[in-house]
């Protein structure tokens, strides 16, 4: 099954519209992200454990000096994927892009997942 790019969901609705604050950092970012992907698979009866890969898109964090926060990655990717519950660990491939579909949004994931036999 391929999962289309999602990006994170609005984190905290009092601050403004569009911004980095709205969404929240790359970790907070990531973990909504894969929190949706999470939900998209359970409704065809997949599970994390089922992704076999990733495709990362982050936008350069500005308090990062314009560089990709790979480390908030990682914070937010390890609460799901290699841990004690779910060690499985998909291929994956992380690039810097320049912007994503709207502003304040530093985090897209797709995902490509395997129904087992």
């Amino acid at each position: 099954m391929f999962v289309s790019g999602a990006t994170a969901s609005v984190a905290d609705s009092s601050a403004p519209a569009g911004s980095i604050a709205a969404y929240g950092n790359t970790e907070i970012q990531t973990v909504s992200v894969l929190k949706a992907l999470a939900a998209s698979l359970e409704r065809v009866n997949l599970k994390l454990s089922d992704v076999v890969q990733l495709r990362v898109f982050l936008v350069g964090d500005p308090d990062k000096g314009g560089k990709m926060d790979f480390a908030g990655l990682q914070a937010g990717y390890t609460q799901f994927f290699g841990t004690k519950e779910q060690p499985n660990l998909p291929a994956r491939t992380t690039v810097q892009v320049a912007s994503l579909a709207g502003p304040g949004l530093l985090v897209e994931i797709d995902a490509v997942a395997a129904r087992p036999h």
